[in-house]
């Protein structure tokens, strides 16, 4: 049972991954709490609903459900799920259970901040992408039209319980999408987990259990650490946003509805690569390293009709623009990054042009 600490000023917790953690929720509750709401999506408790629901026996809970979909990530969807926990009797001393992907976990870890001013949250995250990334770290939020999770806080749950056999019904477009986080958190700083990855891409979209449950436990122990160092992205954390920021333009251009999460993290990585390559950052053979495997685990979804002029304006109006001034992180080589700022923005349009074609 790999377990992994979040160390932060204020706040200690585990990350566990464990398969059929999600049946023991009930002992990862805070003490003398009050009633248990699990926001969740119609799906995911069809499928897996009914492991929590032993997991929560003896406990006094109700389901709330949210559609679902990036596009329905924004406040009124959150002001409804705080609406019906008032009417079903929600206090201070209530917790909320963010039983599903990464959006169900920014969504729900968000309701928690605010409702009442800060309520417990357990996160139990049910798709690869958030079990390796929204669900740890605190980070939770909302969408604007202008951008992603432009609204939120920081909000450090009570527990992670990242269940592997969750995986199991998960959709082939989930899984690759969680994977390419994944192949992130490898460039970024784990080369040992970039280089398991590049070479066992049979086994992973298999999905052999211990090759799967090996690359997920690299991944959570990578965020531990980095989130443990720096919470709130004033230094370190900054790292994670490796495709990120590219990605996020991706997103808020094409409506949050043509590409999931991970694909567009994933064609960002590629738009960083190339700006990595461009700045003289990364070598020209690292750079065909990590291309190569980022599309080894795809296919990302066509990019056509995309204007790279559109994708640019959008970079500056992105949350971890300061001033003005885009700060990109950029591959030194596999396994180490760098943040920079003030790039001109002629090398940016070619990245991205590169990236789209």
């Amino acid at each position: 049972m790999p377990t992994f600490r979040i160390e932060t000023r204020d706040h200690c917790y585990s990350a566990i991954v464990e398969r059929g953690i999600a049946g023991q929720a009930a002992q990862f509750l805070p003490p003398r709490h009050g009633k248990v709401f699990v926001a969740t999506t119609e799906d995911v408790w069809r499928h897996q609903g009914a492991t929590l629901a032993r997991g929560l026996a003896g406990v006094a809970h109700e389901v709330l459900y949210f559609p679902g979909g990036e596009e329905r990530k924004r406040l009124a969807h959150v002001e409804q799920l705080a609406e019906e926990m008032v009417e079903r009797g929600a206090d201070r001393s209530s917790v909320v259970i963010a039983f599903g992907g990464g959006i169900v976990n920014d969504m729900a870890g968000f309701l928690a901040a605010i409702f009442m001013r800060g309520i417990p949250v357990l996160q139990i995250p049910t798709t690869l992408l958030a079990q390796v990334d929204a669900a740890i770290g605190g980070k939770t939020g909302v969408n604007l039209v202008g951008g992603k999770n432009l609204i939120g806080s920081f909000h450090q749950p009570v527990a992670v319980l990242i269940d592997p056999a969750a995986l199991d019904t998960l959709p082939e477009r989930e899984y690759r999408a969680g994977l390419w986080e994944i192949i992130k958190a490898g460039i970024i700083r784990e080369p040992g987990l970039f280089h398991f990855l590049a070479e066992h891409s049979r086994e992973i979209l298999e999905r052999w259990r211990d090759a799967v449950d090996c690359i997920i436990a690299d991944s959570v122990r990578m965020k531990a650490e980095v989130v443990s160092t720096d919470e709130r992205e004033g230094d370190l954390r900054r790292i994670l946003n490796f495709g990120h920021t590219f990605g996020h333009a991706l997103e808020a251009e094409t409506g949050y509805t043509r590409f999931l999460h991970g694909e567009a993290v994933a064609w960002g990585m590629r738009a960083a690569v190339y700006l990595s390559e461009l700045t003289g950052h990364l070598s020209a053979e690292d750079s065909v390293e990590i291309l190569e495997t980022i599309e080894r685990y795809g296919p990302i979804p066509p990019l056509d009709g995309i204007p790279a002029e559109n994708l640019l304006a959008r970079l500056v109006r992105d949350k971890k623009t300061i001033q003005g001034r885009v700060h990109f992180v950029l591959a030194v080589r596999i396994g180490e990054v760098t943040v920079v700022s003030g790039i001109d923005e002629k090398l940016v349009i070619e990245a991205i042009r590169s990236a789209l074609a």
